[in-house]
């Protein structure tokens, strides 16, 4: 019974080999795209600004996003700015967590053909494993750079946005 449970659990741990093979290489296209339009940004936030001016406010998410909201309340604005850094946020965080899936998961073939002397099989199992996180690890790394200083960026701009609605009101606390 126990032999049976050992070879059920290894022959569903096998399945999950290339949906986090695939995932993985999706999240690691996505850090790229991302680090693409965070460096967009940056020279925009910059003033060196690529195109037109009008597009300069692009790089401000949440002033457009308010500008968008009119009205809305300092929650709103919190919510917003914790949407605007979720996509990254979730990568930097299940990106790892698939690579030690996808190095686990070779690691039994690979000690299997071991054991039976084809150093061939486990060379290439070893490959999957090792190239696999090494991808993940590069886009967790690239993606929690990004939102490491788009925290900043949206702090800036919610405290911008605070004291605009601050001044707007007056010295009463009524709005003008």
């Amino acid at each position: 019974m126990s032999q049976l449970l050992e070879q059920l659990m290894y022959q569903v741990g096998q399945v999950f080999l290339i949906p986090t093979l695939v995932a993985i290489s999706v999240l690691f296209l996505y850090s790229l795209y991302a680090l693409g339009a965070f460096a967009v940004a940056y020279f925009q936030r910059r003033g060196h600004v690529i195109g037109a001016q009008s597009h300069a406010l692009r790089s401000y998410e949440l002033l457009r996003w308010a500008r968008a909201h009119p009205g809305s309340s300092d929650d709103d604005l919190d919510v917003a700015a914790h949407r605007l850094l979720e996509v990254p946020r979730v990568t930097t965080r299940v990106t790892p967590m698939l690579g030690l899936v996808a190095t686990m998961i070779p690691m039994g073939p690979a000690l299997k053909a071991l054991s039976d002397g084809n150093l061939a099989s486990v060379s290439e199992n070893l490959a999957i494993a090792f190239s696999a996180v090494i991808l993940a690890l590069i886009a967790a790394s690239i993606t929690y750079w990004i939102v490491s200083i788009k925290r900043r960026w949206l702090a800036e701009e919610l405290a911008w946005l605070q004291a605009a609605q601050a001044a707007a009101a007056g010295p009463d606390g009524k709005l003008a």
